[in-house]
């Protein structure tokens, strides 16, 4: 009854509307400027036009580029960030959004990134909650806004938020990171000519200090920025690392992207006073003359719970990699979808062998036949990668040969954050024969060493 109770007084608790607004604003033009910046430098056509084989999510085979009209669904979201910024058809601006932006994600996993993935799952969220009730168009043709909203709403982003840095500081807690400095010491040595801190970018304590300073940084910031006193500090602390690791390393606007999520943690009043500033500065003079206090969906309790079981799974999921044996910078079953980030430099060679089985004969492939530069790179790391690309292969092969009875074996060598160059794949083993899924892939040779820590 007591638990029940607690939930009672957290549901009835509010926030102010302003703070979503300000958030929703800011959200909709950052995602604007990355869509943008995507099409003006040719992206669109390098990545998912260009190639002749796209490696897909397992699940989604189904999700297939549109060749050139890929382009249309770029301009769908990028109609839907303005959307968006001016709160206007809200609900289907957020929902065109996430589909259209994941959709393009989905067409090739070559260019998954944690902060792609954190877009997707954030715009998901933002498809429940009410980022338009006022300073909108939604609410000024309605001509009817709200003061404040459900004080969970504005917490659930909070807690997304929470979980992408203090996860990301429980994947730094092992021995490379905090014992080796790697992969961070192959990065920083390679920035010599950076200016005034260049001259330190070689020297081991300099590389020691900014991976613990790290894994520091992302298991606290998330507490800093919840309690009043610390949070101008910890803002502070936000900006420079983000705009210190955009300037080292090119990770695209996902610093900004960052630095403007946490701002939801001020309060209510600073975002009112943002778009006090913002309504100045756009001399927007309409005013709504029915202004409620509360906003409460009609379904109130029914989109509370899923918002609390899509936020319940993101707790969960980074978790997955124990269910399997093994090094999980080595294999990386488990590896994706968890906020490490930044934790691995691998460097990887991968041959291809075709065999025809009724001759004996066999013949290598050349993979720049088939994959660009980079889709080769991701491919020579990551297993699944490369039983999707042996399949492919075989496909390819048995209709050139004409059916004949074929196998793909494949020879790899990994080097993992520094270390000697290691066998990764079974050479024995026809992939062909192998079915990609979540099951262990015993074809990946043992790690000969130990990275231990979470």
């Amino acid at each position: 009854m007591e638990i029940k109770q607690a939930i009672n007084v957290y549901l009835n608790k509010t926030s102010r509307a302003a703070t979503l607004a300000a958030f929703r604003i800011l959200f909709g033009m950052l995602m604007l400027m990355s869509l943008v910046r995507f099409l003006s430098k040719g992206w669109v056509n390098k990545f998912y036009i260009e190639p002749i084989f796209h490696f897909k999510y397992y699940g989604f085979s189904w999700v297939v580029t549109w060749g050139e009209y890929t382009y249309i669904l770029f301009f769908v979201a990028i109609i839907s960030c303005v959307g968006i910024i001016l709160g206007y058809k809200y609900r289907l601006s957020i929902v065109l959004f996430f589909l259209s932006f994941t959709y393009i994600e989905l067409i090739d996993k070559t260019t998954y990134l944690n902060h792609y993935y954190f877009i997707s799952i954030l715009s998901f969220l933002l498809c429940f909650l009410p980022l338009n009730v006022t300073f909108s168009l939604d609410s000024y043709y309605k001509n009817k806004s709200y003061k404040n909203v459900p004080k969970w709403t504005v917490d659930a982003i909070k807690v997304l938020i929470g979980v992408v840095y203090f996860y990301a500081g429980l994947a730094k807690l092992n021995s490379d990171w905090l014992f080796r400095a790697q992969p961070l010491k192959i990065w920083l040595s390679s920035k010599t000519d950076f200016p005034i801190i260049g001259k330190f970018m070689n020297d081991t304590w300099f590389h020691y200090l900014m991976s613990w300073s790290g894994a520091i940084y992302d298991l606290t910031i998330p507490f800093l920025l919840l309690i009043r006193k610390t949070r101008p500090f910890a803002f502070i602390l936000v900006v420079i690392f983000h705009v210190f690791t955009r300037v080292l390393f090119p990770i695209g606007v996902f610093p900004y992207v960052m630095i403007c999520a946490t701002l939801i943690f001020f309060s209510g009043e600073l975002h009112e006073k943002f778009l006090r500033v913002l309504g100045n500065i756009l001399k927007l003079k309409s005013k709504v003359n029915d202004v409620r206090n509360v906003y409460l969906p009609r379904i109130y309790r029914k989109v509370f719970l899923v918002v609390c079981l899509f936020l319940s799974i993101q707790l969960v999921l980074p978790f997955r990699y124990v269910l399997y044996p093994g090094e999980l910078f080595w294999t990386e079953e488990g590896y994706r979808f968890s906020w490490r980030v930044m934790l691995m430099e691998k460097a990887g060679y991968t041959s291809f062998r075709i065999v025809k089985y009724d001759t004996g004969n066999s013949f290598t492939v050349d993979n720049k036949h088939f994959l660009n530069a980079f889709q080769n790179k991701q491919m020579s790391t990551q297993p699944d990668f490369i039983v999707e690309y042996a399949h492919f292969l075989g496909d390819h092969y048995k209709k050139e040969l004409e059916n004949e009875n074929i196998g793909v074996f494949v020879e790899g060598y990994i080097s993992l954050n520094g270390r000697l160059s290691q066998p990764y794949i079974d050479p024995r083993v026809d992939l062909l024969k192998v079915k990609d899924g979540f099951q262990h892939k015993t074809w990946i040779l043992p790690f000969e060493d130990e990275i231990k820590g979470l």
